[in-house]
Parts: structure tokens; C-alpha cells; sequence
């Protein structure tokens, strides 16, 4: 029985943190509800062309605003096109703006707060004023006045989005890093004739990693619920192409609503569960980063 504990001690120790991250994470049974609930609507949108049986933009007269059936499973719109297919080819514009623009502002946070949390000084203050600045103008005001000027497209809103959200990244990453810094094993490392650089790619960012994850997965969500109401006040993605946002465009109309709800509820579902997935998700690491913190979600 002795040789049991022991044997068991050690390896509990041998256990990678990485390994402990990911067991917490898959005793969470709501983030791994919400991560297969992503899995999934990635998984059809990317395979939309060889689901949906018509193009999104298939234009047919004689199928004008059709309830669902076993030709049109959620029916069709205005112009007779399939919302099944426009649903589907939809998400892979969502989902693509919402992860670009958040890996782009995540990348720019973690690169700049990491910067200034170790380096410090001069420079931190002067990246951590510039993010001061940037979070002082409201997004969504934003993007209205650069979509009037430049014109609504989907490169423009990923290029918003993430300069408008880097600072949140950033902001987190230089509160860690002011704190590494500090470590012993940073210090012995500086000592021995480690360069700030190497300091940061080897120990910091390796660090922080996991709190930079619980950030992105919130500015995923907040990113694909601003794209769906920029695109349906006119001012993001701009048909004939279809996101979710602009597919609820028919939601104007109160008889449409009244009447023909298979316009608007699929993308409303759509957008409701994606976001609450990320959301899922994101909560799940949190806590299986922090295990302080975790607060029995799921058990």
C-alpha cells in the first residue's frame, strides 16, 4: 500500500500544468457543452457548400418567402433565396470576422503589454497612455463614422475591431508581467545575461498564455455581437453576401416578424448560441487557468 502512495505522489507531480489546465477544463460540463456548440457551427460553416443544397445567393422568384419544408428546410426570404444555405455560408463570415479581429487584438495586446509590464519605464507609459486613449473612444461610434468614410467591408471591420480592443489584451498582459518580473526566476535569468527579449518570448509570454486565452474568447463573442448589429444597421457586412446581422434585416418589418419568423430566428439562434458558447468556453478557462477562482460551474 506504501509503494502505491508513492508511486502516485510522483506522479501527480509529473502531471504538466497544461495537462491539470485541460482536466479542470473537462470537468467543467458547461464549457465543454460550449465548446462542441462552437465546434459544430465551425464545422457547418466551413462545410457549408457541401451541405446547403442551393448557392446563398440563388435568387428564385417562385420560392418567394416560403415556410420551411423538405425542399427549403428553413424556408426562404424575400428574393426566394434558401436560408438554410445563407444561414450556413453566414457563419463562416461571422465567425471568421470574430476570430480574426480578436486574434489580431490579442496578438497586439500580448506583444505590447508584454512589453511594457517588463521593460517598464518610459515606454510602458507611453504604450499604456496610447491604450488609455484608444479605450476613451466608444467602438461603436467608431466604426460608424469609419464605415461613412471608408465604406462597411469586412477587412475594415476586422481592422477596427481589433484597434479598437487590443488595449483590453494589452492591459492584462502588462499586470501579469509587472508581477514575472518580479520572480526569482526571471531575475536569476536577467542575471546570467538574458536580454529583455529573450526574457519575454521565454518566460512571460509562456506565462500568460492562458489568461490572454479567457481574454480572446470574451472579445470573440463581444466582436461577433457587434459585427451582427453593425450588419444589421447596414454599416457591416453588405449584401448580396450574408452574415448573421444582416440576415436579420427582415426583423424590421413587424408583420414579417408576426408571420414569418424562419427569417429571422435561425440568425438569431445563431447569433444567441455562438456567443453563449464563447461565453461557456471562455468562463471554463477561467477556471481551469485560476483554479482559485473556479467556482464549481458545471459540477
Amino acid at each position: 500500500m506504501t509503494t502505491l502512495v508513492t508511486d502516485a505522489a510522483p506522479a501527480a507531480r509529473r502531471r504538466s500544468p497544461a495537462a491539470r489546465t485541460l482536466r479542470r477544463f473537462l470537468r467543467n460540463r458547461l464549457a465543454v457543452a460550449g465548446a462542441v456548440m462552437l465546434i459544430v457551427a465551425i464545422v457547418l460553416s466551413a462545410c457549408a457548400p457541401l451541405i446547403a443544397r442551393y448557392e446563398p445567393n440563388a435568387v428564385d422568384l417562385g420560392a418567394f418567402r416560403q415556410p420551411p419544408s423538405a425542399e427549403h428546410w428553413l424556408g426562404t426570404d424575400s428574393s426566394g433565396r434558401d436560408v438554410f444555405a445563407r444561414l450556413a455560408h453566414a457563419g463562416r463570415v461571422s465567425l471568421a470576422v470574430g476570430l480574426l479581429a480578436s486574434v489580431a487584438a490579442v496578438l497586439a495586446g500580448l506583444v505590447l503589454g508584454a512589453i511594457a509590464g517588463t521593460i517598464g519605464g518610459l515606454l510602458d507609459a507611453l504604450i499604456m497612455r496610447i491604450a488609455d486613449i484608444v479605450l476613451s473612444f466608444p467602438a461603436l461610434i467608431v466604426i460608424i463614422v469609419l464605415a461613412g468614410i471608408l465604406g462597411p467591408s469586412v477587412p475594415m471591420l476586422v481592422i477596427v475591431f481589433a484597434a479598437c480592443n487590443w488595449p483590453t489584451a494589452c492591459r492584462v498582459v502588462r499586470g501579469l508581467a509587472l508581477s514575472l518580473r518580479e520572480q526569482e526566476y526571471v531575475q536569476a535569468a536577467r542575471s546570467a545575461g538574458a536580454d529583455t527579449g529573450w526574457i519575454i518570448r521565454r518566460h512571460i509570454v509562456p506565462a500568460v498564455l492562458g489568461q490572454v486565452a479567457v481574454v480572446g474568447t470574451l472579445l470573440v463573442a463581444q466582436t461577433i455581437l457587434l459585427e451582427a448589429v453593425l450588419s444589421f444597421l447596414g454599416l457591416g457586412v453588405q449584401p448580396p453576401q450574408a452574415s448573421w446581422g444582416n440576415m436579420l434585416t427582415d426583423a424590421q418589418n413587424l408583420t414579417l416578424i408576426r408571420t414569418m419568423p424562419w427569417l429571422w430566428v435561425p440568425p438569431g439562434l445563431a447569433i444567441a448560441l455562438t456567443v453563449l458558447a464563447v461565453n461557456f468556453v471562455g468562463d471554463g478557462l477561467r477556471d481551469a487557468v485560476d483554479p482559485k477562482q473556479n467556482r464549481g460551474a458545471g459540477r
